[in-house]
């Protein structure tokens, strides 16, 4: 480990430390429930493209009591994220896994649709709406590659923050734990992650909870992905304490 990586990490756990103490009594702390564990090994797995582990996920997040179409929308989403032949091979291996299920005699439970959206709905402005919900900064004008390529911010307003976003059947946070779990999975994107991260933590997900999610990285994907997505969280952190 670099002498770099060893001042990020020691300033990590002083922060870590020092947020612990404040708030042990304090409901920030809580950790992720055993669905939301099921959420961050499905997408990390299907991230990766590990079918066979993913299948193994997949009966325990049933298990768990994630249904049928919130694993869907799990995977649906990743396509955003992993690309379509990872999420379609995940969702292929979630058909597979349904129909052992149900020879096995067990009945899984289907879920709610997603509510119908409104036809009419402006989708860019919608879109950006909820992309400063999350980031919690107003957009005035566009900066950087949405700038450099106007039509990649049209698409991630309209289609990934508009269309995928606007569906209820998971909410603002498991799609983010989602994101987080499948970004901290893969190589080469850090400042996704970071960016990520961030806007979980608008939504309310705790840094105990991103501490357990990459946790669950180290066990089911490899220590080196866990070790850069701790080094991650830990520049969030400082950012967000130096605001």
């Amino acid at each position: 480990m670099t002498n770099k990586r060893k001042f990020l990490m020691i300033l990590f756990f002083v922060f870590m430390l020092i947020g612990n103490t404040m708030n042990a009594q304090n409901s920030i702390n809580k950790s992720l429930c055993i669905q939301e564990q099921s959420i961050v090994t499905i997408a990390a797995l299907t991230a990766i493209g590990d079918i066979d582990n993913l299948k193994i996920e997949l009966n325990k997040g049933l298990d768990a009591g994630l249904t049928i179409n919130e694993i869907k929308e799990i995977l649906v989403q990743l396509y955003a994220y992993c690309g379509f032949p990872r999420s379609l091979n995940g969702i292929n291996a979630l058909m597979a896994v349904l129909e052992e299920r149900k020879i096995k005699g067990i009945q899984d439970k289907k879920g709610q649709e997603a509510s119908i959206i409104d036809s009419k709905l402006d989708k860019y402005q919608s879109g950006k709406q909820n992309l400063q919900q999350l980031t919690g900064i107003e957009e005035k004008e566009l900066k950087g590659a949405n700038a450099f390529t106007p039509i990649i911010d049209t698409f991630l307003k309209e289609h990934l923050f508009a269309d995928i976003f606007n569906r209820d059947v998971l909410n603002f946070e498991q799609r983010e734990l989602t994101t987080i779990a499948a970004l901290a999975s893969m190589s080469g994107v850090t400042p996704q992650l970071q960016a990520h991260i961030g806007m979980g933590m608008n939504t309310g997900i705790t840094e105990t909870q991103i501490l357990k999610a990459f946790d669950l990285i180290e066990k089911n994907i490899g220590k080196q992905q866990a070790i850069i997505a701790r080094e991650v969280l830990a520049k969030v952190i400082i950012a967000r304490q130096n605001k």
